[in-house]
């Protein structure tokens, strides 16, 4: 029981937080062509790693416009009770806890239907990606940063609580559930939100323009919300390839997030122009902290080293893998004759759902560089490849391979070990 009280504590903040996955981000890229300008991954000594971080963790670049004033989530969260909570994905940092909560904790000593829990974790700062203001035990106002869809933690307390793991995806955050309870979405927009599930989100789904949701595509159609680790040196890290990392940072933290700011982009029709701009001046240092966040490595007997050994030459071989996924990144996107323009493929080479790329400023498909696989599955843009057997069984039958069932074993062991 006392895991039990635990995790529905860490739900208590999970609709604020959850809120805020509305937006997700994903990582990022390079330059391309009639992209906005925005800064470039840094080629010489990091600039400001830990101001990148307090942006990363604790900056709402203003989004309480959104989430405030808006989606009035700051009342839905006020009555949020524990219980209700569980499921939704959000996660707690442990190390923002007093010594009286955690022991409180421990003991199984909090009441699940009391909605004050969510309040007082926000005041906090415990809910990881979730900003609050709170007085008098009134939340009144919320906001959320880049770490609700892009950060969790490592369970070393309970499920769903212990040591902040930045980069690392939410896979258990259900954005859309969360997004459908503010009291302005229409009931079409609820029902929609409520079919995208636990870790995905839509980019392309709507943007905010400092006053109002605009729509940009319907229907929704969902991706996963991918691990933002291991971006040093990859180039175009989306899965389209739109832009460098600081565009997507700052289409996510306007158009998506809410935050305060100007973004334009011709290709895909979006202009959005605010009074103040409170998120360029920190995509710089932003950008720095991201470059920082480095792959995990597979835990100690995860895989069969043998079979691994075995992958690694059916992938540059028989599989073929190695045309696309190439060098240390494991990807061909900077492999283009122009340095601001990636090297892309069309849904139809390798056999992926085209209908989310006609959305994007490409509308084309960056190879995936093939960075801690094994802690982030669902696997493709839309998560449609379950496990990394799926995968390996999409390619085999897309590219005519032939692979055995000894064959597949082995590459799956060897993509678990990168």
């Amino acid at each position: 029981m006392q895991a039990i009280g635990a995790v529905s504590i860490v739900y208590v903040v999970a609709m604020a937080l959850t809120l805020a996955g509305w937006f997700d981000p994903q990582a990022a890229a390079r330059p391309a062509p009639s992209a906005p300008r925005v800064p470039e991954q840094a080629q010489g000594p990091l600039r400001g790693v830990m101001t990148g971080q307090e942006i990363f963790r604790f900056d709402t670049f203003g989004d309480e416009q959104l989430w405030t004033d808006v989606l009035q989530m700051h009342h839905v969260v006020q009555q949020l009770k524990p219980i209700d909570a569980l499921g939704l994905g959000l996660k707690i940092d442990v190390e923002a806890l007093p010594e009286s909560i955690i022991a409180a904790l421990r003991a199984d000593d909090v009441n699940l239907e009391d909605p004050a829990v969510t309040v007082e974790l926000i005041r906090l700062d415990a809910v990881i990606g979730v900003k609050g203001t709170v007085n008098a035990g009134q939340l009144t106002s919320l906001g959320i940063t880049c770490a609700l869809c892009h950060s969790s933690v490592d369970d070393s307390f309970a499920p769903s609580i212990g040591r902040r793991m930045d980069g690392w995806a939410n896979v258990d955050l259900n954005v859309g559930a969360i997004v459908a309870a503010s009291p302005v979405i229409g009931a079409e927009l609820k029902t929609e939100f409520r079919q995208w599930g636990p870790g995905k989100y839509d980019p392309r789904h709507h943007a905010f323009d400092g006053k109002a949701l605009r729509s940009l595509n319907s229907p929704s159609l969902p991706i996963v919300i991918p691990p933002v680790y291991g971006l040093r040196n990859v180039g175009f890290e989306t899965f389209t390839g739109d832009g460098p990392i600081s565009y997507w940072n700052a289409y996510v933290g306007i158009g998506q997030m809410g935050g305060k700011g100007n973004f334009r982009d011709d290709r895909i029709g979006l202009i959005i122009e605010q009074p103040q701009d409170l998120v360029t001046p920190k995509l710089p240092a932003l950008l720095d902290y991201q470059l920082t966040l480095r792959s995990p490595v597979p835990a100690r007997g995860s895989l069969d080293a043998a079979a691994a050994a075995r992958g690694r030459r059916l992938f540059r071989t028989e599989a073929r893998c190695a045309t696309c996924h190439q060098g240390q990144t494991y990807t061909d996107v900077l492999t283009s004759p122009r340095s601001t323009q990636p090297f892309l493929h069309a849904p139809a080479e390798t056999g992926m759902d085209p209908r989310y790329a006609q959305r994007t400023a490409t509308r084309m498909y960056r190879t995936t560089p093939l960075r801690g696989l094994l802690q982030h599955p669902p696997y493709f843009h839309d998560g449609s490849a379950r496990t990394l057997v799926d995968v390996v069984n999409h390619y085999d039958k897309v590219l005519g391979l032939g692979l055995s069932a000894g064959q597949k074993a082995d590459l799956v062991e060897f993509l678990k070990s990168l």
